[in-house]
């Protein structure tokens, strides 16, 4: 009985409403601290960074207040200069916060050297999609007397002898020298 008439009483009434108002205010003065601390309502729009070099992109983002992360480079692009911006995340356009990162990806200053695989002895079918699937492109083919037809004899890049593991740029073009097909004359 006496629990019931603890509920009832004044007492109990005035902690309630008491401990209402605390919450209220504690809620409204949290609400205030956020928003004056979160910037509420304020963006800075991401500027149009592909293309500039690293350091126009570094000036137009700290005119914007904000802050440049460079990635690692990405594969060569010729479209863009040497060491520009191929890319960037979050995309010109969008409203950030201030001092939000910006990750952009630079265009290396040329293609990668890619290690040249063991063609001979393969045949012409085989070793011009081996070649392609590595980034290389097929150059001029000189034929010889050879009795294994358009079987890889030579390989060579602007008329030097390259060698299995030598390292060439990506989009290289590489000479072959394949068979004939006809028996060699012994002279």
């Amino acid at each position: 009985m006496s629990l019931i008439k603890f509920l009832k009483s004044k007492t109990f009434l005035k902690q309630i409403v008491l401990a209402f108002v605390a919450i209220f205010i504690l809620t409204f003065i949290m609400l205030k601290w956020l928003k004056v601390s979160t910037n509420h309502g304020e963006f800075e729009t991401v500027p149009e960074l592909k293309g500039k070099s690293i350091e126009v992109a570094e000036m137009q983002l700290n005119e914007n207040r904000l802050v440049m992360e460079i990635l690692d480079s990405s594969n060569y692009n010729p479209d863009y200069p040497k060491y520009s911006v191929i890319e960037q995340d979050p995309i010109a356009g969008e409203k950030v916060k201030e001092n939000r990162k910006i990750y952009l990806t630079l265009n290396p200053s040329g293609y990668r050297n890619v290690l040249v695989p063991d063609l001979k002895e393969r045949t012409y079918r085989q070793a011009k999609p081996t070649l392609e699937a590595l980034g290389f492109k097929v150059g001029k083919l000189t034929y010889k007397d050879n009795i294994a037809k358009d079987m890889v004899l030579d390989m060579s890049f602007q008329g030097e002898k390259i060698q299995p593991g030598d390292m060439l740029p990506k989009t290289s073009k590489i000479d072959l020298v394949l068979g004939n097909g006809t028996r060699p004359t012994s002279e």
